[in-house]
Formats: structure tokens, sequence, C-alpha cells
């Protein structure tokens, strides 16, 4: 995994150059923000007797295109086509674009997740994502494609953790709905690639 320090540095701006302090400011502060979440998720001196929970699920399935058409749709503005209820609100661009570095929330009934993208790489089929959902989950997010012939092989890693006690069910649930997520993923992924060459 690339440190997060050299990304925050040297990330490239759409016109290619190095960021701009703008940027480094607000990744810094996403980062923070998500420091700040996992230090005040259990305060000082509370250690608790409960063990957190903690979730490693990995699923694979094909989506039937190239990598070249499929990568583009891990990003979380492309998602949107073919994720019916994924709706980020972007914090960093300022308008939707999929970028190393993005920053964007996702609602989850009365709470909001953030998200920090930390890897953002389409041409060799690399993805990851930490989002912080507070006092329920830290998840880290890492998607991997591989070529298959005219095919692309998806190979999804969520790992979870619990950021309360009471959010233990909470994340064992989610391990198991990952557990048997693939075949959602490859029809919604694969009905649209479908839809795209029609």
């Amino acid at each position: 995994m690339r440190s997060l320090l050299p990304a925050m540095v040297e990330m490239p701006s759409a016109s290619g150059t190095r960021t701009d302090s703008r940027m480094r400011l607000i990744f810094g502060l996403g980062l923070g923000l998500l420091a700040g979440v996992l230090i005040t998720a259990r305060p000082s001196g509370a250690q608790s007797n409960t063990a957190l929970a903690h979730t490693d699920r990995t699923f694979e399935f094909i989506a039937f295109a190239q990598m070249s058409r499929v990568a583009p749709l891990f990003g979380a503005a492309r998602e949107r086509d073919w994720s019916p209820d994924w709706n980020p609100i972007f914090a960093w661009p300022d308008s939707p674009a999929d970028r190393e570095g993005m920053i964007f929330t996702i609602a989850h009934g009365h709470k909001e997740a953030v998200w920090v993208n930390t890897q953002y790489d389409p041409e060799h089929g690399r993805f990851q994502y930490v989002y912080v959902l507070p006092n329920v989950v830290a998840t880290l997010l890492t998607l991997t494609l591989t070529p298959r012939e005219a095919h692309t092989v998806v190979r999804v890693r969520y790992e979870r953790t619990a950021l309360s006690p009471d959010a233990s069910s909470i994340v064992q649930e989610m391990g198991q709905h990952d557990d048997v997520a693939a075949p959602e993923w490859e029809r919604q992924v694969n009905a649209y690639l479908k839809q795209a060459r029609n």
C-alpha cells in the first residue's frame, strides 16, 4: 500500500502540474478528519473489555469487457453509471471528477460517511478508498482489476473495523453482506456494459 504523505504532496492536478496549496489543504483536512474520527471513537483511558469486530472479506467477479472500459467505472463519479443507489457528494474536487485524492460523502440513513480515495490508477487497475462512518465503522476498500482475454477480473476487498462496541454487530452484518456481494456487483456492472454497447 502506498504512503498517503507522498500522494498528498505530489499529487498531479488536472493540468498535470503539482497540486496547489489549496488541494493540499483540502486533502490534509480530509485525512485529519478521518484521523480525528478514529482517535475520538474510543476516548483515552476508556479501554473496553469487549473486542471490536473486524472483518476482512474478498470477492471476485468477471466484467465482460476489456479493462480499459471497465476500470473507469470504479471511480466515485462513474460508479453512478452502474450503481443506482450510489450518490456521492464531492468535497474535492469542486465538481465531481474521478481522480486520486477525491474526497466525498455518502449518506447512510441519518449518518454520513466520509470517503477519501488513496489510489486511483485505472490504467493499472488499482483503486483504494478509506471511509469512516463516525462511531460505527472504518473501512478500507481495495479493488484490483486484471485483464483476462477480452474480459476483466475484478477483485474487491473490504476490511472493516467497528468503532464502538455497539457497532460490532453492524460490522459483522456488513461482512456477511460482503460474502454474497459478488453476484450483485457482477450483474450491475455487466448490465451497464451491455447497455453501453448498444
